[in-house]
């Protein structure tokens, strides 16, 4: 997603190497505690008066990225006295203050904007040793204060836990405009929302490329449900499969030149094909007398998950690529679909009826551990795991209509992102 910033220039403040070697949240312990930190209100140090409001909405959306990990725990400001931070260094921040509101980090900010741009300086600290762990340095458009957050708070959250964060990732959707869908594109939070399609028909389908620049989707748009890819930099799109039937539901391979799709090339019978992008060449990957769709990779591009009724219902399966092989992963519930594979290739996410509602669940790879993590009223659906398999996105109906949400991979943190008119479904997560 790099061409998709617009960030112009980032400089580090200089950290000895020593002072970033202390893991504080260790992410695979299921009994980390969350870190309780501060992020306050940044000064503006320009001349210029704050028009945006960028000394709050900065650090909110800062707090909001750590808070919605599951590893922080955000201590309001007001908990603080106006004395205890007066400037951005250590030696303008009274730590014995900040121990008795708990704090165990805090993080600085300072701006200043001139001519439609902003210079920030943001730093993170280690509040019980009063010891400076980063820093750095942003020069970007006013309007990209939002870019310049994310980006911030993934270096907070690699400098506390080791890890990268996926606080600058994208989800593309399909939007409900008037009686036509659109593809939609945003920050994973929601923010930053953009509408990539404007074809007056029906786009359906996304799926990221492994390469973060592409993205394939059905459309309606030629009157055939067709393929096509669309390069988001250039704004370009290409018309990829138009086999009479559909081309439906697409998947990239992990090589990034192959495509898994739905066809019903043989007497009108969707089955699974696998798609070479360049050569237009197909290889067919089920052979069965029943409805075989929505395929997904395993990382490792071994196996292809799907959706088939062979057995009577719409239940999850898996296929070996290399022999063909398949295996039944779901059992329970009258309607499985849309599975999901984990970009760490550990667990599959699919869409189950249950009660007479879709609840998001997830299974293993071998089908023996199945676990419901909505529960919610209304229907959830449409699951799609974040780059680091630590979250997923999907759409939920509970507000009437459906919108898209974020959660942890525990069900957890369920957040609502998006707004305004018109139902939202089938989030794609961006790769990176």
């Amino acid at each position: 997603m790099k061409k998709l910033l617009i960030l112009l220039t980032l400089s580090g403040l200089m950290c000895p190497p020593a002072c970033l070697a202390k893991v504080y949240i260790d992410i695979s312990s299921p009994s980390s505690r969350r870190l309780p930190i501060l992020v306050p209100k940044f000064k503006n140090t320009g001349s210029e008066p704050d028009r945006e409001d960028i000394a709050s909405k900065t650090p909110q959306i800062i707090a909001d990225d750590l808070d919605f990990s599951g590893f922080f725990k955000i201590i309001e400001e007001s908990a603080l006295s106006s004395s205890t931070i007066d400037g951005l260094t250590s030696d303008r921040i009274k730590w014995d203050e900040l121990a008795i509101v708990g704090a165990e980090a805090i993080i600085t900010g300072g701006f200043s904007a001139s001519a439609g741009m902003v210079t920030f300086e943001l730093r993170a600290f280690d509040a019980v040793q009063g010891k400076f762990l980063i820093g750095k340095k942003y020069e970007a458009k006013r309007e990209d204060y939002r870019l310049i957050a994310h980006r911030f708070a993934n270096e907070v959250f690699r400098a506390f836990t080791g890890a990268d964060g996926i606080f600058e990732t994208k989800l593309v959707y399909v939007k409900t405009v008037g009686s036509n869908k659109e593809l939609c594109l945003s920050d994973y939070d929601g923010g930053n929302y953009k509408q990539l399609t404007s074809y007056g028909s029906l786009s359906l389908n996304p799926a990221w490329a492994r390469d973060g620049k592409r993205i394939a989707f059905t459309s309606y748009k030629d009157g055939n449900p067709n393929l096509y890819v669309m390069d988001i930099a250039r704004g370009t799109t290409r018309l990829v499969s138009k086999k009479k039937g559909v081309n439906i539901t697409p998947d990239w391979a992990p090589d990034n030149q192959r495509i898994a799709l739905t066809l019903n090339l043989s007497n009108g019978n969707s089955e699974i094909y696998v798609l070479h992008e360049q050569s237009g060449s197909l290889e067919r990957m089920t052979n069965d007398f029943a409805t075989d769709v929505s395929p997904s990779w395993s990382p490792d591009g071994r196996w292809i998950a799907f959706v088939s009724d062979r057995a009577g219902s719409p239940q999850i399966y898996s296929l070996e690529v290399a022999t063909g092989r398949v295996r039944r992963l779901t059992y329970e519930g009258s309607y499985n679909t849309s599975p999901a594979w984990s970009p760490r290739g550990d667990k599959i996410a699919y869409a189950g009826l249950m009660g007479g509602r879709y609840q998001i669940f997830i299974t293993t790879p071998d089908g023996q551990i199945h676990q419901q993590i909505t529960s919610k009223e209304g229907n959830n659906e449409d699951p799609a795991w974040s780059p680091d398999g630590r979250f997923l996105a999907f759409c939920s109906d509970r507000s009437g209509q459906k919108e898209i949400y974020i959660m942890r991979s525990d069900g957890s943190g369920q957040k609502k992102i998006t707004f305004g008119k018109g139902n939202k479904a089938e989030p794609a997560w961006s790769p990176f």
